[in-house]
């Protein structure tokens, strides 16, 4: 018995002598080819055999496993290795490994040159969202109000629009939902600035480019703005807002599974009450008056998809009086009614296997009736030889439609091909009435048809590019053409980084100039942008060069009597500069302000220049301070803004021969403006609250500084006359409430008027 035991406690050595042998030893080191990586999860898969590398990236392990196996690498931030191995039992298998970078949404670089972006796929790179804008004391409730604090943007007080790196504001084009909006401020009067139409919590997102945006847009030779209006809302809810020039209400359903919601607003503004405290330099008979009105209706098409409905309508009146610069005791006229209606369509949809469509669809009614004169001392109608052009009536009626189908192809890691076309048409009428009762009829329709492709393409998180171009034709001009777009990207730590971007940009000739009696082409103009960029949580640093070379510009001449005619396209420009902008949430606590500043070198040889030169609507210099303070035992929160642009020059461009001269030139003083605004919310930490209001005071220059933004001269060029705001300081005072829901933020400052 004793034999027999031993005997099997022999073979038993025999044997765990030929297990041990058996094994195998894996040993390597894991790499991003240039570093080691640490804590990386090595595996041999469907066992439990595996190691951990170390801080040198070295890993070893042990195994008895024999045959085909796959040997498996995994570390968060990089794409999963796999290799097929061979085990044989014995000796050491030696594995180096590299591992690829994984691109993610959250960790890859941002494309971000030439564009300010505020959205919810961004919010980390956020600079104006609709909070931030209503509570701008400058900004008055207006979208465009708020940009003019960034850089790039000039503070032209005398004309509506945004005004963009020695760009005009027609070549500033805003688009919501993907699709061109025309007539996106209220209608224009003699040397005031007009608002916006629309509020800014209608939108989630904004997009304000500067310079080198996407392929997906065009016919904007400067600029860019795009808007993204808000999805379905979080719960039903009522607003009602009282001032001393209006009242406005509205009311948001949402059905209860929550799929579709439905709401409408309406708003009356009259601004006879503040005219009658604040004086007008312009003596009103009709102050303006507003009715306008919103719906909207969003229904989600599937757990991805959405289709939103936005229409809007405006009604408008106004009628004033000027002292005649050109007849002495004499007031010129000015009438306004206008009318304005648009509707947007838009849809979003995730087709599956990587597929996404966005389609929208835009259209825009505008009629303007505009009455002009001059009247004596007692307001009576009067013709004067010499100045019978004064009298007359103008009716326009605009008709815009514009269409976008864009398909969007998910390719390898977060990478994107987008291509798709674009429509957009226009049919704008006039009839202009002499004081004979003489009438002249035009008409102008277009027709523009684009195609684009694009493609965001991430080499690593810390590389990226977006690689573009855009094929439009035009059937008004009867031409085509190709504008290429490139932007580079490339990280410079976990929250830096240098971006590049270059692109060519057309568009047709302001419809004011036009028709001509010669042939003409788009305009151009080709943009270079270097940006630096360091974003954290609670700060944002950016700074800009950019250089924008203008060709093809429009000149215009005296045709058949006809002054203002669009002659050729040999006019040309350039616009140079540096930018920066500096956000801080964070150093003080409930404070939060930023600064900007831009320096901008521009000339052009455009319209009826005599020669290039700095455009009366650029500034050198333009900086902006804002600030935004919250005191929780006040439940106030007080905002200020300053706003500064160096002088710009003025000309009195005359007739000369066969050609043009500056008659008389100039600069006007430094636009100097500071702004405040209180804010009271007196259920602010109320968490039983079901009924919110908000109690606003804000004044507008406070220090009373007087503005001077050019001169306007008499039809014989002797007499010239400042122009300025209609009134140097103006006060507003209102309280909004809101039910079912908390929209003190979204009412703090918003002007409705």
């Amino acid at each position: 018995m004793k034999t027999i035991i031993q005997a099997i406690f022999f073979l038993s050595l025999i044997g765990i002598s030929e297990l041990l042998s058996a094994q195998t030893i894996v040993t390597g080191k894991v790499t991003d080819k240039k570093n080691p990586l640490r804590g990386v999860s090595i595996t041999l898969k469907n066992s439990y055999d595996g190691a951990t590398s170390d801080s040198t990236g070295k890993f070893s392990f042990k195994t008895f496993e024999r045959g085909e196996f796959i040997f498996t690498a995994t570390s968060v931030g990089y794409k999963p290795f796999e290799q097929k191995i061979t085990l044989e039992g014995k000796g050491t298998l030696t594995i180096d490994i590299i591992l690829k970078e994984e691109v993610t949404e959250l960790s890859a670089v941002v494309i971000s040159a030439g564009t300010f972006e505020a959205s919810d796929r961004k919010k980390a790179a956020a600079v104006l969202n609709p909070i931030d804008i209503v509570t701008t004391a400058s900004a008055e409730g207006d979208v465009t109000g708020a940009l003019k604090t960034l850089p790039g943007a000039q503070q032209v007080g005398e004309s509506e629009g945004l005004f963009v790196r020695g760009g005009t504001a027609s070549e500033t084009k805003i688009f919501i939902d993907g699709t061109l909006v025309n007539n996106f401020f209220q209608s224009s009067t003699p040397n005031i600035a007009s608002r916006g139409r629309f509020s800014p919590f209608i939108f989630k997102g904004t997009v304000f480019s500067t310079g080198g945006y996407s392929a997906l847009y065009g016919q904007a030779l400067s600029s860019a703005l795009i808007l993204e209006t808000i999805d379905l809302p979080e719960r039903p809810s009522a607003s009602l807002g009282l001032s001393i020039i209006g009242v406005n209400g509205g009311y948001q359903s949402l059905s209860k599974n929550k799929r579709s919601s439905v709401g409408t607003s309406y708003a009356y503004t009259n601004l006879t009450p503040a005219f009658a405290v604040f004086k007008q330099k312009q003596n009103y008979s009709q102050a303006p008056e507003l009715h306008s009105g919103d719906a909207n209706f969003r229904i989600k098409t599937s757990k991805t998809g959405i289709l939103k409905y936005y229409g809007y309508f405006n009604s408008s009146r106004l009628d004033f009086t000027t002292n005649s610069i050109d007849s002495i005791g004499y007031k010129d006229r000015f009438g306004l009614t206008n009318f304005n209606m648009y509707h947007n369509l838009a849809w979003k949809e995730n087709l599956g296997h990587g597929w996404k469509l966005n389609a929208g669809l835009s259209y825009t009614l505008n009629k303007d009736k505009i009455k002009s004169g001059l009247k004596d001392g007692n307001k009576k109608d009067v013709i004067l030889t010499g100045l019978e052009f004064k009298k007359f009536n103008l009716d326009l009626d605009g008709n815009y439609m514009n269409a976008k189908l864009v398909l969007e192809k998910r390719l390898k890691g977060i990478s994107v091909l987008r291509f798709g076309g674009e429509y957009n048409f226009s049919n704008e009428k006039s009839l202009f009435t002499l004081y004979t009762g003489q009438q002249f009829a035009q008409r102008l329709k277009e027709n523009i048809r684009s195609l684009f492709v694009e493609s965001d393409i991430y080499i690593t998180n810390n590389v990226a590019a977006k690689i573009g171009t855009r094929l439009e034709h035009s059937s008004l001009l009867n031409k085509s053409n190709i504008a290429p777009r490139i932007s580079l990207a490339y990280k410079l730590g976990k929250q830096a980084q240098a971006s590049l971007a270059y692109g060519i940009f057309y568009q047709n000739p302001e419809r004011r100039y036009l028709p001509s009696p010669n042939e003409l082409t788009f305009m151009k103009a080709t943009h270079y942008v270097a940006q630096y960029q360091k974003v954290t949580g609670a700060t944002t640093f950016r700074t800009e060069i950019f250089y924008k070379k203008y060709e093809n510009l429009i000149k215009t001449g005296n045709v058949n009597g006809r002054d203002g005619i669009a002659i050729n396209n040999s006019g040309f420009g350039d616009a140079k500069g540096f930018e920066f902008f500096w956000r801080d949430k964070k150093t003080i606590k409930n404070l939060d302000y930023w600064i900007s500043y831009s320096f901008l070198d521009t000339k052009r040889d455009f319209l009826n220049f005599p020669y290039a030169t700095s455009p009366n609507f650029a500034a050198k210099h333009t900086a902006s301070v804002v600030i935004k303070k919250f005191v929780q035992a006040w439940k106030i929160q007080f905002n200020g803004a300053y706003n500064y642009a160096s002088s710009r020059p003025y000309y009195n461009i005359v007739p000369s021969g066969t050609g043009y001269k500056f008659a008389d030139m100039g600069k006007v003083p430094a636009y100097n403006n500071f702004s405040f605004a209180f804010n009271y919310l007196p259920t602010v930490g109320n968490q039983n609250a079901k009924n919110f209001a908000v109690y606003v005071l804000s004044i507008s220059n406070v220090f009373n500084v007087k503005q001077v933004y050019g001169y306007q001269y008499s039809y014989n060029g002797l007499r010239k006359e400042q122009i300025v705001p209609p009134s140097r300081m103006f006060v507003y005072i209102g309280a909004f409430f809101s039910f079912g829901i908390d929209r003190t933020e979204n009412a703090v400052n918003d002007r409705l008027f």
